[in-house]
């Protein structure tokens, strides 16, 4: 296990988040990452279920389809699938708002 002193695998802005966003790379399925909530200053530790590139987010909790997601303590967009918790949260399972 790892020192809470090493940075963070992901980063999560807001405890609402729905999503972490991983700032590292070579993230593996089946790997326990380590995370940061900026606004509570806590850290958690979710196990992914994909492997998730660098700067792609991945799911903290379960979320339904249809359930906004919130990223940045904001509406970013919604499921148009049922997510697991630990997996990756794209294109394929994530309809943005702005379109």
């Amino acid at each position: 296990s790892k020192l809470s002193s090493s940075p963070p695998d992901f980063l999560v802005h807001d405890e609402k988040d729905a999503v972490g966003v991983v700032v590292v790379e070579n993230v593996d399925a089946g790997q326990s990452l380590s995370g940061w909530i900026m606004d509570a200053d806590k850290t958690i530790d979710v196990t992914v279920n994909h492997a998730i590139p660098l700067g792609h987010k991945f799911a903290l909790r379960a979320i339904s389809n249809g359930d906004s997601v919130l990223k940045y303590g904001e509406n970013i967009g919604h499921a148009v699938a049922d997510i697991a918790t630990g997996d990756h949260v794209h294109v394929h399972n994530l309809k943005t708002s702005k379109w």
